[in-house]
């Protein structure tokens, strides 16, 4: 994990530790499964990338040849080592460590960094929420040091050490300095040129004046010396955005019917409305992560299509959601911690009803987007928004109806007033037709369409739509300029149609196209 200074927050750094060779150990117990190292190749040979912890019982260490490793230990178990699935593991832990809070960051390839500012009181203090992580991970079958210190860096290198523990307030400094340079994280050239330079320890390079290290060795070396020192700090970036507000219920018997678990989340959606409406703000987007006791999680989220803190509302939203989920939630042996977070917060103040009710239809439509959304799926519940362009086929558009509400003064339900009829649907794309018509401009006189001649009786035009060249690409040749016109055949029905090009004034011969049909 990580901190930012006793004064600002504290933090922990989280590394893998496999149990070390012990002198006069029991001899291997003849039953039991054989050592087994993961191997991948490199420098032109096999290499052990891990090993588990009876290989290291009996002396093997990552970094070591197979060959070599066989010749101390015939019957090694060896396994091609997975990078992808190492990282999807490590994500998964990542996860399971969101209890202690909600700023985790990754530390490849096997490490994490945990912001814990303002969380270890939760806990019992620093050494007590230390002692229960690291029991924590122990009962799901997983070894691991932890270091708690004033900057992510110096944690981070102390624990990659294989030291432990707390480091005092102020004293990162004196914890670093007996580290050989390599935890400083830098470039192994940089590391061997220190070496020669008689440098090995991060202490001697404290000691150091600063500028001749700068200029031989790049201000990079300086930035990862005062951050281990705990003379610089930096925040993490988290793997998962800080949520707007966090509400949440710890067991000390995990809950598994779903009476428990919607009871639970009604709780919850009271607390966020309280914090919420302390801020004047409603929540558009909503996450409940469900912490089971074997470390898994499951999260399910729901948004509004306006900002809202009504608890019975969300409470309803919520039993939608666990109601139409194809895979139902598995508690496996319960959930011991619920959370409820709010993704997305927006200003939401009190307003007035209109007199002529308006203000409770838009509530009514808001609540049916919102249980359709959580019902369907978002990407199912759509609305048109209606552009302020004159090419047909930009038109309109279906968004998501939740993306804005009906009230949003980004979207236009009206045409422009200006704007001569359309028909209200189109062919994507344009049909071809074969057209006489007088030239230059002169509407249709006749077309065929679908192999059947129509007479034109009536026709109106053209409307000139030239295309916009602003949105084009650079470099794009333009479109053809369109003549659109409003034809009726003998039989009455009508049609809209347009010439792409002008006779004499653009290159290529002008095509007639059919785009729609007016009912």
């Amino acid at each position: 994990m990580r901190s930012g200074g006793r004064g600002a927050g504290s933090g922990m750094a989280l590394s893998p530790r496999s149990a070390a060779p012990a002198e006069g150990a029991r001899a291997p117990d003849p039953l039991a499964p054989p050592p087994r190292v993961f191997v991948e190749k490199a420098k032109n040979a096999l290499r052990l990338a891990a090993v588990d912890r009876a290989a290291a019982r009996r002396g093997l260490a990552p970094g070591l040849t197979l060959a070599d490793a066989r010749a101390r230990l015939p019957d090694l178990a060896v396994v091609d080592h997975d990078p992808v699935a190492d990282a999807a593991f490590l994500e998964t832990v990542a996860d399971d460590c969101d209890r202690w809070t909600p700023l985790v960051a990754l530390d490849a390839p096997d490490g994490l960094v945990l912001d814990i500012t303002g969380c270890a009181h939760l806990f019992g203090g620093e050494a007590a929420m230390r002692v229960r992580l690291l029991a924590h991970l122990h009962r799901h079958g997983l070894g691991a040091g932890a270091v708690v210190a004033g900057t992510p860096d110096a944690a981070r290198a102390l624990v990659r050490a294989g030291r432990g523990g707390i480091v005092a307030p102020g004293g990162e400094a004196r914890a670093v300095a007996p580290l050989p340079v390599l935890r400083l994280g830098v470039d192994e050239a940089v590391v061997t040129g220190l070496s020669r330079a008689g440098l090995k320890t991060i202490g001697d390079l404290a000691e150091r004046p600063a500028t001749p290290l700068a200029a031989r060795f790049g201000a990079e070396l300086l930035t990862r010396l005062n951050r281990t020192l705990g003379h610089e700090d930096i925040r993490i970036v988290p793997r998962r955005p800080l949520p707007a507000a966090i509400a949440e219920r710890r067991f000390a018997e995990p809950i598994a019917r779903a009476e428990d678990i919607e009871a639970t989340l009604a709780l919850l959606v009271d607390d966020l409305a309280l914090m919420l409406e302390a801020r004047g703000e409603g929540g558009r987007a909503f996450e409940a992560a469900f912490f089971r006791a074997d470390g898994a999680v499951r999260r399910l989220t729901i948004e509004t299509a306006r900002p809202s803190r009504d608890g019975a509302a969300l409470a309803r939203l919520w039993h939608e959601k666990i109601e139409a989920l194809a895979d139902p939630i598995d508690p496996g042996f319960g959930f011991d911690l619920v959370r409820l977070a709010v993704l997305r917060a927006e200003p939401l103040t009190p307003a007035q009803v209109s007199l002529d009710g308006r203000a409770v239809e838009e509530e009514e439509v808001a609540a049916l987007i919102d249980r359709l959304a959580v019902r369907l799926g978002r990407e199912r519940v759509l609305r048109v928004l209606m552009r302020d362009t004159h090419d047909p086929g930009r038109a309109s558009a279906l968004i998501p109806a939740a993306q804005a509400s009906a009230t949003s003064p980004t979207l236009s339900l009206a045409l422009p007033a200006d704007l001569p009829p359309r028909p209200l649907s189109l062919f994507d794309p344009p049909q071809p037709i074969e057209a006489l018509a007088e030239v230059p401009d002169g509407p249709p006189l006749r077309f065929r369409w679908r192999r059947v001649v129509h007479e034109v009786a009536r026709a109106e035009g053209p409307e000139r739509i030239a295309p916009e060249w602003w949105r084009l690409p650079e470099g794009t040749a333009l479109p053809a300029t369109r003549d659109y016109y409003r034809v009726e055949n003998r039989e009455g029905r009508r049609f809209w149609l347009f010439r792409a090009g002008l006779y004499g004034r653009e290159s290529g011969e002008p095509r007639w196209f059919l785009h729609g049909l007016f009912p």
